[in-house]
């Protein structure tokens, strides 16, 4: 192990190790969350968020300074990335009732976000859907090759999202995933009580027969760090540079996932080989 000042790094690449993972070689079920650790066809959705909430919460009667608001959004809103939206509109409600307003109900907030957000991105998901764009552009680089070697070695892979889940059954068959991915594509759900990624883990394990060892998994935000660590499953925090793929790790995301506990630290799945080698030593 090769140290620096970051922490110790796995020689001769640039993942960092915080910490030795439980279950090394023993991962039977792999669980991926979806944008910024997949995909990048949401690239941009926290700035359409934010600017949404910044602009309602500026409105209501008692309202702080433009930057003290738009910090408390920043952090909020990645406390609750990984959660499905409707938790981040229910806070957006409690924010601007605090304030003086009289929010609408969250639901109202969710739809008003999804339609900017789709104005943004919407020619992204027409550009794979006609062939002008190959998914791997749209994909965390390297997302592809870890898949198809985690698959050939016989594990089963999960992906669960805080998003609408026909919208990323959606995206991802437009990137080319389903094969990969089967039917373990889990999303958020109309009735928002009866879906969390916690849940999806806890009947991962139960229906496998399986203790929280023998799962790994990957993600970008908070929350699906944090619920795979509380089960006792390894976790690589994946820092993506999503507005520059191939850049360095995002800064904000590698201090968060450190937080909350990553065993792993990527910027992309680049160096997927010595990762997965570290991750499943010979024996």
């Amino acid at each position: 192990m090769e140290e620096t000042a970051g922490g110790d790094v796995l020689p001769g690449t640039r993942i960092e190790v915080a910490r030795e993972p439980t279950g090394r070689g023993g991962y039977r079920h792999v669980l991926f969350d979806f944008d910024g650790t997949l995909s990048l066809v949401r690239e941009g959705w926290t700035e359409v968020m934010v600017g949404m909430m910044v602009e309602l919460l500026l409105a209501t009667p008692d309202h702080e300074s433009a930057e003290e608001i738009t910090a408390l959004v920043r952090d909020f809103v990645a406390e609750l990335t990984g959660k499905q939206t409707i938790y981040q509109m229910i806070r957006l409600s409690e924010e601007i009732a605090a304030r003086g307003g009289r929010p609408e109900e969250p639901l109202t907030y969710k739809q008003l976000y999804h339609t900017r957000l789709m104005a943004r991105i919407d020619s992204r998901r027409e550009a794979l859907r006609s062939g002008a764009a190959s998914p791997d552009t749209m994909l965390v680089p390297g997302s592809r090759a870890l898949l198809e070697s985690l698959a050939a070695r016989g594990l089963a892979l999960y992906l669960a999202s805080g998003t609408d889940e026909h919208y990323v059954q959606e995206e991802a068959e437009l990137l080319h995933l389903t094969d990969l991915l089967g039917k373990h594509i889990y999303g958020a759900q109309d009735d928002y009580r009866s879906f969390s990624k916690a849940m999806v883990i806890a009947r991962l394990l139960e229906a496998n027969r399986v203790e929280g060892a023998a799962l790994l998994g990957f993600g970008d935000g908070y929350v699906e760090i944090d619920n795979i660590k509380a089960v006792g499953g390894a976790a690589v925090g994946v820092a993506s540079n999503e507005a520059d793929p191939t850049g360095p790790p995002d800064p904000w995301k590698r201090a968060r996932l450190l937080r909350v506990g990553a065993d792993l630290l990527v910027s992309d799945y680049r160096e997927r080989e010595p990762l997965v080698a570290y991750l499943f030593p010979e024996t």
